[in-house]
């Protein structure tokens, strides 16, 4: 018989059951906080039509984007796709149900996503991300967008992690900086340069921008421009400088300073910051945007951002719906944690309890012992095979907190005792 390859595809993660537990355990308290922030949870489909997909998808994740195939044996190409993100998706739910929504609607999705990117470390194909929006009707004040970064940041900060920084800019500023110098029919392509930039040495990115044929003085104002970062009182005059005049350029400076300056009330002066790198790869975005990155161990990129987008939803409605969101990328932070065995806080174990019944006459009183400790809403399992009492022991140790031995003594006097794996510390069970 040929033996099947049973390793997980390249680019899928796949965790053992105590790792599993720590994913989920983060999960919620990403969830947690969310809920603390009044946003409302909801699930959209995993497969949506690929029209409302590729509608807004732009940039290089367009080239990603999984399509379902209506059959094995012609292969024939289905209309259909598998998300890339949430923030389509719930674009088209939020027209779809526009008039039973109350705005501002706060919204949050946490699950799985797909993109048929190269698999690398920290980068999967399949993914879960955490996704906070604010969707307005008609407009949707600027205040959203520093509330959205704010929930994120304490996401973040609920989850105890590494010293991080979330960094702000606006795609308005760069848009008007090309403006000023007229590279207009360039501006996709410099975008797309700057995205990268932070990934390739700095020759590489000037060699990019020179490769446009923009000339030595735009290149190296670019390059200029995208060095700016910093608290708000230190990028303000830099960034005035570059102002010659354009109006999207003011604009979007005026927006960013004002989300800082709400940030920076909120005691985030230390979290936040302004970074004219940061411009994001996905072209729905139109003025804010952010990525949030750990200080020491940027080599692994980004861990997740998000940013306003004011005419997401105008490809299926002529409705306005403008709107702010951001994403923590679950699989990615999980895994930058578990490499830098950032996780120790986060151990918990999959079960409370492992009950140990000694011989088969005692598994009807393991069951009412289970039956007790699961309506105090603690997880049991119940070791029911012949093996050695040590045996059994050793398979508690690896997936509960807490063993207890229940024989003839205990059966008859009802008194229990529990052991704790971790501590090897022995004290009464009273159920």
């Amino acid at each position: 018989m040929k033996r099947l390859n049973t390793s997980p595809i390249s680019g899928m993660q796949e965790l053992l059951p105590a790792d599993q537990a720590v994913f989920d355990r983060l999960k919620s308290s990403i969830s947690e906080v969310y809920h603390s922030h009044a946003f409302q949870h909801i699930e959209t489909p995993t497969i949506d039509r690929a029209e409302i997909l590729f509608a807004k998808a732009g940039g290089d994740t367009e080239k990603q984007i999984y399509k379902v195939f209506k059959t094995l044996e012609t292969a024939d190409s289905a209309d259909e796709a598998l998300r890339f993100d949430h923030t389509v998706p719930l674009a088209r739910y939020v027209v779809e149900h526009a008039n039973e929504l109350s705005f501002p609607f706060r919204v949050s999705q946490i699950g799985r996503n797909f993109r048929g990117e190269r698999a690398q470390k920290g980068r999967f194909r399949e993914f879960y991300q955490c996704d906070i929006d604010i969707i307005g009707r008609g407009s949707l004040p600027l205040a959203y967008d520093a509330e959205v970064i704010l929930t994120y940041a304490d996401a973040l900060k609920r989850m105890r992690l590494p010293d991080f920084i979330v960094r702000i800019s606006n795609r308005k500023i760069l848009s008007g900086l090309i403006e000023n110098l007229a590279l207009e029919p360039f501006a996709k392509d410099i975008f797309s340069i700057i995205d990268h930039a932070e990934k390739v040495p700095l020759d590489a990115t000037r060699e990019a921008l020179i490769g446009l044929r923009l000339g030595d003085d735009a290149v190296e104002k670019i390059l200029d421009f995208i060095d700016i970062h910093g608290s708000l009182s230190e990028v303000k005059p830099k960034l005035e400088d570059f102002d010659y005049g354009s109006e999207t350029y003011t604009e979007g400076l005026g927006e960013l300073f004002a989300v800082l300056e709400l940030l920076e009330s909120q005691g985030l002066k230390n979290l936040a910051a302004a970074d004219m790198m940061i411009v994001r790869g996905l072209d729905y975005y139109t003025g804010t945007v952010f990525e949030a990155f750990f200080r020491d161990h940027k080599h692994v990129g980004a861990i997740g951002g998000g940013g306003r987008y004011e005419t997401l939803a105008a490809h299926f409605t002529d409705q306005l719906l403008p709107g702010v969101g951001g994403s923590i990328g679950l699989s990615r932070l999980f895994y930058i944690l578990q490499e830098n065995k950032l996780l120790s806080d986060f151990a918990p174990t999959p079960v409370d309890y492992c009950l140990l019944p000694v011989s088969s006459a005692d598994f009807a009183f393991a069951c009412e012992v289970a039956s007790s400790l699961r309506e105090q809403n603690f997880s049991v399992d119940i070791d029911f095979t012949d093996k050695r009492l040590s045996d059994k022991f050793s398979h508690a140790a690896k997936i509960a907190q807490f063993a207890v031995v229940l024989g003839e003594t205990e059966r008859e006097t009802h008194k229990l005792e529990q052991k704790n794996l971790l501590t090897g510390e022995k004290s009464e069970l009273i159920i």
